[in-house]
């Protein structure tokens, strides 16, 4: 049985300027922001580094989860990142994804 997976996702650039994201498909949707065809602020700010993600198996409490993360000031976005990416990488490789290009 397959089970659908969803994501709320945070990325950011040199700048550490931060975008969050949810949705259903991960790999996909970094695929379109460094595309291009993500949000226009994604392509404005050529916010290609994936530097935090959680998945879930419940699309509810991931749309409430990106909300309480776009409710929070920019001080806990930026202990969230560093709690699970002190070094703030590019995680896409674990997904198999190639690290961004920077512009």
């Amino acid at each position: 049985m397959y089970t659908k997976t969803y994501a709320v996702y945070i990325l950011s650039n040199e700048k550490r300027t931060l975008y969050t994201g949810v949705t259903s498909d991960l790999i996909s949707r970094i695929i379109q922001h460094r595309s291009g065809i993500g949000s226009k602020f994604t392509r404005l700010h050529h916010l290609h580094s994936l530097v935090w993600y959680e998945t879930t198996e419940d699309v509810w409490s991931t749309l409430e989860r990106e909300k309480q993360i776009k409710s929070w000031k920019r001080d806990r976005k930026l202990s969230l990142i560093d709690a699970l990416n002190p070094g703030w990488g590019d995680l896409s490789p674990e997904l198999g994804l190639p690290v961004a290009q920077r512009p």
